[in-house]
């Protein structure tokens, strides 16, 4: 009988593509279908039920700006350092709020630039 508790770490450590691929083949294969939940009949990675469900997935993200926070300089420089703008665009986009500080990218490159915006202390929302 085969490892279950290393399976299930390794099912719990697919990346979101992986988990879309597992489910695509889940479904051709085997013929295992999605809940109607949007969970895979089979134990899902950990928070990558989305993934595995079925319907579409987001693949394109707009990282907005809501809020520039207490410090506003250190995100004025992390706007500058994502987007290439200069100082005076940077500074218009982040006193603006609401605007987007990249659109159309993948969630991961979305994730890290969110991180980085919040750690400098904006308020950040992914669309």
């Amino acid at each position: 009988m085969a490892d279950l508790k290393k399976l299930a770490e390794e099912i719990v450590g697919l990346t979101l593509l992986e988990a879309q691929e597992l489910k695509t083949i889940l479904k051709d294969e085997y013929g295992i279908e999605p809940a109607a939940g949007g969970a895979v009949m089979v134990a899902g990675p950990a928070g990558g039920d989305d993934a595995a469900g079925g319907g579409e997935e987001q693949t394109e993200f707009d990282v907005i700006l809501k809020a520039a926070g207490a410090s506003k300089i250190n995100v004025i420089k992390e706007v500058r350092a994502i987007t290439g703008l200069g100082l005076k665009e940077a500074k218009e986009l982040v006193e603006a709020g609401g605007k987007a500080v990249k659109e159309g990218v993948d969630k991961a490159e979305a994730e890290e630039i969110k991180g980085k915006l919040e750690a400098a202390g904006a308020e950040v929302e992914l669309k």
